[in-house]
C-alpha cells in the first residue's frame, strides 16, 4: 500500500485556501499588466493602456501599418 502524502500544517504551501482562491486561478487585477506603450501602470478607464493619449498611440500605429506580423513569402508573390 502505498504511502500517503502529509497533511498540510499552515505553512502557506500547498492547496491555496479560500483567499488565495481567486489570485491563484489566473484573475489578476486590472492595474497587474503595465501599459504596452509606455510601461505605466494601466487604469480602469482605458485599460490596458495608462491614459487616452497612449491609446491614442497605439490606434496611430494600427492605422498607419507600424504593426505586422512577420510571416513567409508566398510563392505565388515571388513568380510574376
Amino acid at each position: 500500500m502505498p504511502a500517503k502524502p502529509p497533511k498540510d500544517t499552515g505553512s502557506g504551501q500547498g492547496a491555496p485556501g479560500p483567499r488565495q482562491g481567486a489570485s491563484a486561478r489566473g484573475r489578476k487585477t486590472p492595474s497587474a499588466k503595465p501599459c504596452p506603450i509606455c510601461a505605466k501602470p494601466a487604469v480602469e478607464a482605458s485599460r490596458p493602456f495608462c491614459s487616452e493619449r497612449c491609446r491614442d498611440v497605439d490606434l496611430n500605429r494600427w492605422l498607419s501599418n507600424s504593426y505586422s506580423i512577420p510571416g513567409a513569402k508566398d510563392e505565388d508573390e515571388d513568380q510574376d
